[in-house]
């Protein structure tokens, strides 16, 4: 068997039209994971390819990785749905591309609107997520109040700036990768958390700069090992404990969204390669203001935006 003959012998779209439509799918989905409080998984559940992705997902096991490092491609790709995953990576990294460097710039110029945008994703997504619950006792009680209290004090132990070293890039994408399986949780929000959003998204701004691409391919690699465990232990938790894991990642993103609170005053701050960073911060309260109610609108606009992702995906499992 060839390597081409591998390629289409896995699970797929069958014709050109049906890779562009799932390329598209996964251009919307790195459009929704770029936008932190928006998950792709979210996306994925919408467009209908979720157990596919998941399928895909698994399918990079072992014995494709152990075929991939001994050169033997054919083998890799034969274990591999690469003919689903290609067109999805491809429509997905067209979007990461495209998108990162608006959103780079509009942090920087308009950072009380698009944190009070991002805080009004958020916020729907938590209700979004918390509605798969199946039943709220004193178990799944419990594990939102772990995830929530975990979260709360682990993001106020985050510093600002985190390190850019590779290690530390490398586990940012082990973590924000997970989203990607994950509806409602999203992997620009995670990034958010760990300080490295703006970061990632520069980079992405010019990904052909050496530096900006080392950066890149060393998150890549983290991806890569982070999907590639965790889509296996999300399925054990997930079979096992259903419930209380999905109420424990409800916890996790009510805590964390103390990050993304828009107004701050700045405590400490560092210049660093001529450039000036902020150490530490401080949420305190608007001044009410035409400013703060167009922050509110905006809020509004992106709860509304999720609620209604959420109803499209509802109406859409029980047609």
């Amino acid at each position: 068997m060839t390597f081409l003959q591998a390629l289409l012998s896995g699970p797929g779209p069958d014709s050109p039209r049906r890779a562009f439509a799932l390329a598209c799918k996964g251009f919307c989905m790195g459009a929704a994971d770029i936008v932190p409080g928006v998950s792709g998984g979210t996306v994925a559940f919408i467009t209908g390819i979720y157990e596919d992705l998941i399928a895909a997902i698994r399918s990079v096991n072992l014995r494709a990785i152990s075929a991939a490092l001994r050169l033997n491609f054919t083998g890799a790709a034969k274990e591999m749905h690469l003919r689903f995953l290609l067109p999805l990576l491809f429509g997905l990294g067209a979007a990461l591309v495209s998108m990162a460097g608006l959103m780079n710039t509009l942090l920087k110029q308009h950072p009380v609107e698009i944190w009070s945008l991002f805080l009004g994703l958020i916020a729907a997504s938590i209700i979004v997520v918390s509605r798969r619950v199946e039943e709220w006792n004193a178990g799944t009680v419990a594990s939102l109040a772990f995830g929530a209290v975990g979260s709360w004090f682990i993001v106020g132990m985050i510093p600002v700036t985190t390190p850019e070293s590779w290690w530390f890039v490398m586990l940012c994408g082990m973590i924000a990768i997970c989203a990607m399986i994950l509806p409602g949780i999203s992997g620009a929000f995670l990034l958010l958390i760990l300080g490295k959003y703006e970061y990632i998204t520069g980079a992405l701004r010019n990904p052909f700069v050496l530096d900006n691409l080392l950066t890149l391919g060393v998150f890549a690699c983290g991806c890569a090992l982070g999907i590639a465990a965790f889509s296996r232990l999300l399925h054990v938790f997930l079979h096992r404990w259903h419930a209380q894991t999905i109420a424990c990642l409800t916890g996790v993103m009510l805590g964390a969204a103390r990050k993304v609170w828009p107004w701050k005053e700045v405590l400490e701050t560092q210049v660093i390669r001529g450039k000036v960073h902020v150490l530490r911060d401080a949420n305190v309260l608007p001044a009410f203001d035409g400013d703060f109610l167009f922050a509110v609108f905006l809020m509004a606009v992106g709860f509304a935006m999720v609620m209604l992702l959420d109803r499209v995906s509802r109406v859409r499992a029980h047609v």
